[in-house]
């Protein structure tokens, strides 16, 4: 019996929102926001909306990407693709009429340093969300005497000040 290749199809009127893993290929034509991965080949059709983080081996966009995509053999954008985020490929093939914002690395050394985080940001990735992060500092940290926690809770409002300040900004 001849084997037959399966297709995830999010349709043009579904919105999804998650992680969606597959070994085959999947065609996205209506709107999807998470994450994506599958050794596969992902399609974003033309009109689709993906606010995702797309890895796949292979991926075609005809539609709108915010967010970054890993292609582990090859990226298509044709003329109608939209891309607003950072791409890695091993190959990387782009027509005419396409859009891409963002930052871009092609080839075998820009796909193997893919995968290779820094331990920092590996480490931050792993935390539960929600938890606080705290940049590390080269400036002296000042002691007006006082306890730890005392100190500890200071340094904590400031960054949650910060951290609001930052995001007004942006």
């Amino acid at each position: 019996m001849p084997e037959t290749s399966a297709m995830t199809v999010i349709g043009p009127d579904t919105l999804f929102r998650g992680e969606m893993t597959f070994q085959s290929a999947a065609r996205i034509l209506g709107r999807f926001e998470g994450k994506i991965t599958s050794p596969g080949q992902v399609e974003v059709g033309e009109g689709a909306q993906c606010k995702a983080t797309i890895e796949a081996g292979t991926v075609v966009v005809d539609g709108l990407v915010e967010g970054d995509i890993l292609a582990r053999e090859r990226l298509e954008l044709n003329g109608t693709a939209q891309i607003r985020g950072d791409i890695t490929a091993l190959k990387l093939v782009v027509a005419e009429g396409a859009s891409f914002s963002g930052h871009c690395a092609v080839g075998p050394e820009a796909v193997k340093n893919a995968g290779a985080a820094p331990k920092a940001e590996a480490l931050a990735a792993s935390l539960p969300a929600g938890t606080p992060r705290i940049a590390r500092s080269t400036r002296p940290v000042e002691s007006h005497g006082g306890d730890l926690d005392a100190t500890l809770s200071g340094l904590e409002a400031k960054l949650a000040s910060f951290g609001k300040a930052r995001a007004a900004a942006e």
